[in-house]
């Protein structure tokens, strides 16, 4: 089992910053790929960014040039960061944590992010 622990949420104005940290623990061994989700009311689940385990980096096209996402690994803990500037209100979504490992999908509680026009 993977337990997922997000934080970095919260509210900000259009332009502003924010960073999203996930941090996995439990069978971290054989984790593949972490990533980022998003969903917005009404809408689909989407991706964000993803990240494999030999360092490959896909992000929505809508958001690339804007989020950056980076990894940190080590024998205890496999944390996810999501750095998001230049923000806008269409942005705004509940990000999902999600980690994949041996044919296994595991996703984070989900944090608010909220942008103001």
């Amino acid at each position: 089992q993977v337990q997922l622990v997000e934080s970095g949420g919260g509210l900000v104005q259009a332009g502003g910053s924010l960073r999203l940290s996930c941090a996995a623990s439990g069978s971290i061994f054989s984790i593949s790929t972490m990533g980022w989700y998003r969903q917005a009311p009404g809408k689909q689940r989407e991706l964000v960014a993803g990240i494999t385990r030999g360092g490959t980096i896909n992000y929505a096209d809508s958001v690339k040039g804007r989020f950056t996402i980076s990894r940190s690994r080590n024998n205890a803990k496999d944390t996810v960061y999501l750095q998001m500037n230049s923000l806008r209100p269409e942005d705004t979504a509940v990000y999902y944590c999600n980690s994949r490992r041996d044919g296994a999908e595991y996703w984070g509680q989900g944090t608010q992010v909220t942008v103001s026009s």
